[in-house]
């Protein structure tokens, strides 16, 4: 199969497609999943699920997420990582390249991310208004880590905190989705939500190991940077392991339905990703089937998660 290709101008004329193109759609999904999970705990809570408002809590989780996406290339930008990406391994790392092939002008990315995230203000206060006021915090925080993790001055991802970053990032989507449902705090999503925001830090994790060079030239000291590839690797099966034994002490203890195990069949994918970065760390071009792995690995995850909470409900 040849490798996609990058995007060009040529290949969209039309605006409209550009702009939806430049949000990098296709990895939108991970946070679709956080919020089935949310879903599913405030059902299995028993909270009466009001369809108007799960569909835009999706919907506009999915904005603010596409705006953060291209945030992260504007920020890229201006500080010359992606420009200086050459050994990036399209379309999961090094950007969109919306920006330097001249897609996008840089300052249309950048308003195009804020103007993206300003959508999601009066959306979160309406479902505030249908909800409870503590929303509101919950959409702050969501909004804030998102702005964190790459613009200045805390740029998060430069720091070593890109990944505590997308794990409490994606955790508070799913509070955010059992709490428009539930209309109070409950520690059941943080519980459930824990496995699989680890599954989504080991996406971001992993596609750092391609774009070392290039990090570590513009001065982005993330894990990989600072340990090195050989010594890096060693942290992704250490999150997979997080992450499923926490699933499996939730069961354990009766915080979360054994249905809930049926999340462990995404350990199959995990585990070779696993494989794959041990092997081939300071190889970009061999990582590809592991970096598609360890997104899988994610979605499986969540969508399995989902489904074992509401088949508590069921049962």
């Amino acid at each position: 199969m040849p490798p996609p290709v990058e995007p060009t101008l040529a290949a969209f004329p039309n605006p409209f497609i550009r702009y939806f193109a430049a949000t990098r759609p296709a990895f939108l999904s991970v946070t679709f999943a956080a919020c089935l999970v949310g879903l599913a705990t405030a059902a299995l809570d028993g909270a009466m699920l009001r369809p108007a408002a799960a569909f835009f809590t999706v919907f506009f989780a999915l904005v603010a997420h596409a705006g953060i996406n291209v945030l992260n290339d504007y920020y890229d930008a201006l500080n010359g990582t992606d420009a200086a990406n050459t050994e990036r391994q399209f379309p999961f790392t090094g950007g969109s390249r919306f920006i330097q092939n001249g897609v996008l002008g840089l300052g249309a990315a950048g308003l195009f991310g804020y103007a993206l995230l300003a959508a999601v203000i009066p959306a979160g206060l309406w479902l505030t208004w249908t909800s409870a006021n503590g929303l509101i915090l919950v959409g702050l925080a969501g909004l804030f880590v998102g702005w964190a993790y790459s613009a200045p001055p805390l740029k998060l991802m430069s720091r070593g905190w890109g990944e505590p970053a997308v794990a409490c990032g994606w955790l508070i989507v799913v509070v955010g989705a059992d709490y428009v449902q539930r209309g109070a705090f409950s520690p059941l999503p943080f519980v459930a939500g824990l496995s699989y925001a680890l599954h989504v830090a080991n996406v971001l994790f992993i596609n750092q190991f391609p774009d070392v060079k290039a990090d570590a030239a513009v001065g982005k000291r993330n894990w990989v940077v600072r340990l090195g590839p050989q010594r890096a690797r060693y942290g992704y099966p250490l999150t997979v392991g997080l992450a499923y034994g926490w699933l499996a002490g939730a069961v354990l203890f009766g915080a979360l339905p054994w249905t809930a195990l049926i999340a462990f069949a995404a350990l199959a994918p995990a585990l070779a990703a696993t494989k794959g970065l041990l092997a081939h760390a300071a190889q970009p071009a061999q990582l590809v089937p592991a970096i598609r792995a360890t997104i899988g690995a994610a979605m499986l995850h969540g969508i399995l998660l989902a489904v074992g909470l509401a088949a508590a409900r069921l049962i």
